[in-house]
């Protein structure tokens, strides 16, 4: 299996298929490169399409540091680096979103093409001045307390949470398997993190096209909160999966790869 082996032992694991364009899909919180499944064998026809697990997600090394937005975008950019890879495509899901911009914010624009936004606010908190945001602190804490003492049973319920209609118990198997992958303290720790990073500030000095890809359903996060990336970032522009939540690539997979694939085709 690939993996890139990064300081102090550290192994992300990877999949990377095709060749052209790298389209780098990075997954949320808790998740792993396995979410995107439907897109790969699509993408990998055209680009190189790459999916990456995140430290202590999915099949990569399970350590205890390092359970940052910063830091996974330091990670992110080591393996951009590495394999000396240019003129990328983003693709961020959910918390994917924040490392992308994150990784903006350290490393500049210059070498990106372009990115795609899946489904996230530019923060998740809901500060005085944010009221669209997913969490207040009681939740916020609420979730925490839930991880550490009562995990199974949250990502249980959670789970079902991401999708507009009902899942396959097949389905529910294995993504509950890749939630389950992560040590209770990192999943407690990289979710506190998550929720309180703020993009606000840089979504207006993005010059690189977005595309923002949100479902309808609003179980977990709001169509406002596209409708107010869309209006501030320059160059962008919004898609709405009428029969989507949070996961528009599995809920409506042919549509979205064709989406993102014609927005892709419209950078060069």
């Amino acid at each position: 299996m690939p993996y890139l082996k990064l300081e102090n032992n550290v192994k992300l694991y990877y999949e990377a298929l095709g060749e052209g364009t790298p389209v780098i899909f990075v997954h949320g919180v808790w998740m792993s490169g396995k979410f995107f499944q439907k897109q790969l064998p699509y993408f990998r026809q055209n680009y190189r399409a790459i999916a990456l697990d995140l430290r202590c997600h999915g099949k990569s090394s399970h350590v205890h540091s390092g359970h940052t937005i910063t830091g996974y975008a330091g990670d992110l950019h080591k393996f951009i680096q590495t394999f000396n890879l240019k003129d990328i495509v983003l693709v961020g899901w959910s918390m994917g979103a924040f490392v992308v911009w994150e990784y903006m914010k350290q490393f500049g624009q210059e070498n990106i093409k372009g990115t795609v936004i899946i489904d996230e606010l530019a923060s998740d908190f809901k500060w005085p001045d944010f009221p669209i945001g997913a969490f207040n602190m009681e939740t916020l804490i609420h979730f925490m307390k839930e991880i550490q003492t009562n995990r199974d049973s949250f990502v249980k319920e959670f789970i079902p949470l991401m999708f507009k209609n009902g899942l396959a118990d097949e389905e529910m198997d294995w993504m509950f398997a890749e939630v389950s992958k992560l040590l209770e303290s990192v999943a407690s720790a990289i979710l506190f993190d998550q929720s309180v990073v703020d993009y606000r500030s840089l979504l207006p000095t993005i010059k690189i096209p977005t595309l923002l890809c949100f479902g309808r359903e609003e179980k977990l996060i709001p169509v406002a909160a596209g409708k107010h990336l869309q209006e501030n970032i320059p160059n962008s522009k919004l898609v709405v999966f009428e029969n989507s939540c949070h996961c528009p690539f599995l809920e409506e997979a042919d549509l979205f790869n064709k989406e993102v694939d014609a927005f892709i085709k419209s950078l060069n």
